[in-house]
């Protein structure tokens, strides 16, 4: 009797077992989510004007040439003029801002190429605030652990940023907001980077010298992490302290 009793409830709990198992697991949406698109502001612009405000934004708009892809592209298009003063404002920040040395390539090492990236930056409207260029380093070929080391970069929790604006409104603060111009050219460079010499930009009695980086340039893996070094050692100078719960703060 002993021996069926525990038949009996060693069954009862087999078919409770499985019954469990059988319920079916949810399904999981595997859709991959897009962010919504709503256009450029000038597009809204369009859309949303008078009638007259919308044929002359159109006729404005058919009559704009696409950005340049290339440095040549922009020295041929109908605008050289404003690209040729983005372009130099550019390099004249550069050699300001000591970027970087002329000098010759060591043995072994490769000097990484440039390229311009060259946008218009577009008012409300539709019409052209400003051209800008930008010298970027191609930095996709440089190997991680032999070129280039640490690339991580801090970014502050958005969490955190809610609760500081919560703070400013409980205690009626004043948050001030700021944009540093060419933030990435700032970081002081680690490691030994070479870039060979812009087109169009070579020292005359430097052709075969390179660009030996001191400072970060757009483009790099490690200048976000670099910037936020110099960040940090210029903030902290000030006599401001570091939040041990969020870095960034």
């Amino acid at each position: 009797m002993i021996h069926q009793s525990s038949s009996k409830s060693t069954n009862q709990a087999k078919d409770v077992s499985d019954g469990v198992s059988s319920v079916p697991e949810p399904r999981k949406n595997t859709r991959v989510r897009k962010a919504k698109s709503f256009g450029y502001d000038f597009q809204h612009y369009i859309v949303e004007g008078t009638r007259n405000e919308t044929i002359c934004q159109h006729q404005y708009c058919f009559n704009i040439e696409g950005d340049p892809k290339t440095f040549r592209e922009a020295m041929a298009s109908r605008e050289v003029h404003f690209w040729k003063e983005a372009i130099q404002d550019e390099i004249d920040f550069i050699m300001y801002n000591n970027t970087w040395v002329l000098s010759d390539l060591p043995l072994g090492c490769k000097a990484s190429r440039s390229k311009w990236i060259l946008k218009r930056k577009m008012k409300v409207d539709g019409t052209i605030d400003k051209y800008k260029a930008r010298l970027v380093i191609q930095g996709f070929r440089k190997k991680e652990g032999i070129s280039i080391f640490d690339t991580y970069a801090l970014v502050a929790r958005i969490s955190t940023i809610i609760l500081l604006l919560a703070l400013a409104a409980i205690h009626n603060l004043m948050i001030h907001q700021m944009d540093v111009k060419n933030a990435f050219l700032d970081g002081d460079m680690d490691e030994e980077i070479y870039l060979k010499q812009p087109k169009s930009f070579v020292t005359p009695g430097n052709e075969h010298t390179v660009c030996k980086l001191r400072k970060s340039l757009y483009s790099l893996k490690q200048a976000p992490k670099q910037w936020h070094q110099k960040f940090d050692d210029v903030i902290l100078s000030t006599g401001f302290a570091i939040n041990q719960d969020d870095k960034c703060i």
